[in-house]
């Protein structure tokens, strides 16, 4: 069944765009993502069938914008090291943290708190607590009922504490 994109991007780029815009943080970037995404529908549309649209849309903007920002990190690191000047930073604070530090620890931390979900249950965790949709909005996009959202995240919760718990005793 082919899909009729043209539809589909009238009915579906708002919503590619918010969520591009939310990740990227550049409307400029959005906007080139956003049709990244549709490039793809369209690259894709034998192999596709049009049952659950949104969730797929969904999840290609965030797949596409996760990508970039990956390419402009490392952009930005190959830049960094081909420099022969090291920009001054003042250390941290005596007992203070470093805030690379943080970072990379909080990103670990993610990691290790998601490894063994589900691709669904790591959009809807993203759209819930990083994006702030309600749980209709999630249910629609996913095409879930409220409750059937609900349960997820409850579910997940329950997992990362547990995981969180395992953590704190090994260090």
């Amino acid at each position: 069944m082919n899909i009729d994109i043209e539809d589909c991007y009238r009915k579906y780029a708002p919503m590619v765009f918010r969520r591009c815009s939310s990740l990227l943080k550049n409307e400029d970037e959005a906007l080139d993502a956003a049709q990244d995404v549709f490039v793809s529908l369209l690259r894709f549309q034998k192999r596709l069938h049009g049952q659950f649209l949104s969730s797929l849309l969904y999840t290609i903007a965030t797949n596409t914008c996760l990508n970039r920002l990956r390419q402009r990190k490392r952009q930005k690191n190959y830049n960094y090291s081909q420099s022969h000047s090291a920009p001054e930073q003042e250390p941290p604070e005596q007992g203070s943290i470093d805030p690379q530090y943080e970072k990379v620890e909080n990103s670990m931390l993610m990691d290790a708190i998601f490894l063994d979900e589900s691709e669904s249950t790591r959009t809807i965790c993203f759209m819930y607590h990083s994006d702030n949709m309600t749980l209709r909005e999630i249910g629609d996009v996913m095409g879930l009922s409220v409750s059937g959202v609900r349960k997820r995240l409850l579910a997940f919760n329950a997992r990362a504490k547990f995981k969180l718990k395992g953590e704190g005793e090994q260090l």
